[in-house]
């Protein structure tokens, strides 16, 4: 209250100030008067003026034209504000915007004891205590706020105000600063520098700025200031220039079916750019239409102020299964000035989706299937068919089912086709005919979700399926298999192996069964077509690459007599046992050693064997009968399996051949000998040079393949 009273003292001071000094001034176009103060009446009675107003452009009021923000008032041509209907509350304040060709301006009635129905216009604009309507005063600059209504049209620059200096120095001026003179926006406001003038010379937008803070000082003829500065308030009126708009779409909004009335859907809200203390940005929110229109042309209302969509059908028209289209569309608009007809609008589409619940059983489509399947093959026998009512992309609508009779050897699975929904029945493991050419299933299917309370399961939600199998010729059976058995190797030609057994299954039919070989990779083996015996044919090898880990694998069939007749394949895997029949090798066979050279040790021997244990190693190596006078090597045991060969006095450049005994320790031992070539080089500064040792050797073999073609000749 205290605010209300300074801001009415505030203007009432501005008004003498202006009138002490309006003999020395010119016309100031605008209201006279751009505050008001009235008690709250009783009643505001129809057509009978509570006070007038004065407004005057200077130029005639040619055009002149007003506008109060209510509604309910208006002000008559001569100035009088009336209500054009009796009316207990008018809201804090009314705003009367004036308009004529040359000029236009706001004034605001401020209704003493009114309800807070759009707030004062100190809240509408955001403007600080004692800021609008003050006299401020520095010595003798006055400088009142300045209203100016945005979106203003041509012609521009229009004089909205003055200030005054009330001494009246000769040759001072008026100089104004600030945002929106010389600063970004630059160019908005300017003042004569003679009269004190202020006027705009363009249309302003409030959004963008919706107020300016303005400097007047007064300089003397050098510039220099003398008085100021002094702030002036220069406010945009909010015009409604902004449409409602949707900002945050798409709008999809969810309710299940079957909801009770009143259920709350989703939530519209609409941004308005205007002042949002004003009715400019007082928005309503309204339903144009409504698709489709079935089963009710109104399945939904609109909270007009908070925006919620709610239903307002009865839960047995919301059902999803029974509607025409599950998803419906909205048009909502929203409209400013608090829904009224003057008001600007803006729309957007609400999508409404009818979630499904699970209200609807599956149910087969007949209580009985068939199936018929060769026995011994496995795969999707019959593909079991159901209804389901409810929505197919939710587990109110996917099938599971399950076998729950019939089954005990687990002979049967079935799964759900993900596509058609149907019951894929598979057999999964083979079925004999010879045990059971018939079986018969009991299967149920339900729902991934569960059904609602209300709702329970019925008879046609099991069925039965009666499955035939079909006989099949199948192919005779070897006992055991794989076939084993062990052998020695290098068994003489013609010994018997094994004699295999094949049983044929259709034991109904009484058929014959004979043999052949199937895979032999080492052609060793043959076999009695009639009784099945194996017999060799060839020597057994145990060191044969056809042989493995010691083990031969060959393959055998038997076919029946049936027609047309069918086969069936035998494994028999043969261990061979080992026979000392490889004798031991050496390794390397070539060595060489320098002529002068200090470590008369030549080379390393291994030796290996293709034989088992304890057919090979520990091995004994020795050197053969040495030809020549003087033994000039020896060869020493280094373990099971090496050999250390040395010089014993230095050589000269040759080739020499070294025989070498190895024997390994099988009973009876097998012994190799083998000749160990060793080059004798010269060696200078680290590099070997063998070629005259060959040399050498060369020669002496062609003068002896001479020699010898001589004596023949003679």
């Amino acid at each position: 209250m205290q605010h209300k009273t300074q801001l009415t003292l505030s203007f009432l001071l501005s008004q003498v100030l202006l009138l002490v000094f309006a003999e020395d001034l010119e016309c100031i176009p605008g209201f006279q008067q751009k505050v008001f103060h009235i008690e709250q009446p009783s009643e505001f009675t129809e057509d009978q003026p509570i006070l007038n107003l004065v407004f005057d452009d200077c130029k005639g009021n040619d055009k002149l034209n007003f506008e109060v923000s209510n509604p309910d008032f208006k002000v008559e041509p001569n100035g009088s504000l009336v209500a054009l209907k009796n009316i207990t509350e008018a809201g804090r304040a009314l705003f009367i915007h004036a308009r004529s060709a040359q000029a236009e301006d706001m004034a605001e009635v401020v209704v003493v004891g009114g309800k807070d129905n759009h707030g004062s216009l100190k809240e509408i604009f955001k403007i600080e205590d004692g800021s609008l309507g003050i006299l401020r005063q520095k010595r003798a600059i006055v400088a009142t706020a300045i209203l100016i209504p945005e979106n203003q049209r041509p012609p521009f620059p229009r004089v909205v105000g003055r200030v005054i200096d009330s001494d009246g120095t000769e040759g001072s001026k008026f100089r104004l600063s600030g945002k929106g003179v010389d600063q970004e926006p630059k160019g908005a406001f300017k003042i004569n520098e003679n009269t004190g003038e202020i006027s705009v010379t363009r249309s302003l937008d409030r959004e963008a700025i919706p107020t300016y803070q303005l400097q007047v000082e007064i300089t003397d003829v050098s510039g220099k200031s003398i008085e100021g500065p002094v702030l002036l308030d220069i406010i945009v009126i909010d015009q409604n220039d902004n449409r409602p708009i949707f900002r945050e779409g798409p709008y999809v909004g969810h309710v299940m079916e079957g909801s009770p009335t009143g259920s709350t859907v989703m939530r519209m809200m609409a941004f308005d750019a205007d002042d949002p203390g004003t009715d400019n940005a007082l928005l309503r929110y309204n339903i144009l239409k409504q698709t489709p229109d079935k089963p009710s042309p109104n399945m939904f209302f609109i909270d007009p102020e908070k925006g919620d969509i709610v239903t307002v059908v009865s839960p047995a028209l919301l059902d999803r299964e029974t509607m025409e289209n599950p998803k419906y569309e909205l048009i909502i608009e929203a409209k400013d000035m608090a829904g009224l007809d003057v008001g600007l609008t803006g729309t957007a589409t609400a999508t409404i989706v009818i979630d499904d619940k699970n209200d609807h059983p599956p149910e087969f489509t007949k209580k009985e299937f068939q199936a018929t399947v060769k026995e011994g093959v496995t795969g999707v026998i019959v593909n079991l068919t159901v209804e389901d009512r409810d929505d197919p992309a939710t587990g109110a609508w996917r099938a599971v089912y399950t076998i729950i009779n019939g089954n005990p050897g687990q002979s049967f699975e079935i799964h759900t086709n993900p596509k058609t929904n149907e019951g894929m029945l598979s057999v999964v493991k083979p079925l004999d005919y010879e045990i059971s050419a018939f079986h018969t299933l009991l299967i149920k299917v339900e729902n991934e979700d569960p059904l609602v309370p209300d709702i329970a399961y019925g008879p046609s939600s099991t069925a039965t399926v009666q499955i035939t199998v079909l006989d099949v010729n199948e192919g005779p059976v070897f006992h055991p298999d794989p076939m084993t058995v062990t052998k020695q190797e290098n068994s003489p030609i013609g010994s018997v192996v094994l004699t295999v057994n094949a049983t044929d299954p259709d034991t109904l039919q009484h058929q014959t069964i004979r043999y052949s070989v199937y895979k032999d990779p080492a052609g060793w083996l043959e076999i009695n077509p009639t009784n099945g015996t194996i017999f060799t044919t060839a020597v057994l090898d145990r060191e044969s690459p056809y042989v493995h880990n010691n083990v031969y694998t060959a393959l055998f069939l038997a076919i029946d007599s049936g027609n047309p007749p069918a086969s069936g394949t035998g494994t028999l895997q043969i261990t061979l046992e080992d026979v000392n029949d490889n004798a031991p090798t050496i390794y390397p066979t070539l060595a060489k050693v320098c002529d002068d050279a200090k470590d008369l040790r030549v080379v390393i021997l291994g030796a290996s064997d293709k034989d088992l244990h304890p057919n090979t190693d520990p091995f004994k190596f020795e050197l053969n009968k040495q030809s020549g006078p003087d033994k000039v090597w020896k060869i020493a045991k280094i373990n099971n399996t090496h050999a250390q060969v040395s010089l014993l006095q230095n050589l000269k450049k040759a080739n020499y051949n070294i025989p070498i005994l190895v024997t390994d320790s099988g009973k009876p031992p097998l012994t190799n000998n083998t000749e160990l070539k060793v080059q004798v080089c010269s060696c200078k500064k680290s590099k070997m040079d063998c070629s005259a040792a060959d040399a050498l050797h060369i020669s002496m073999i062609l003068i002896l393949l001479f020699s010898l073609f001589s004596l023949f000749c003679l």
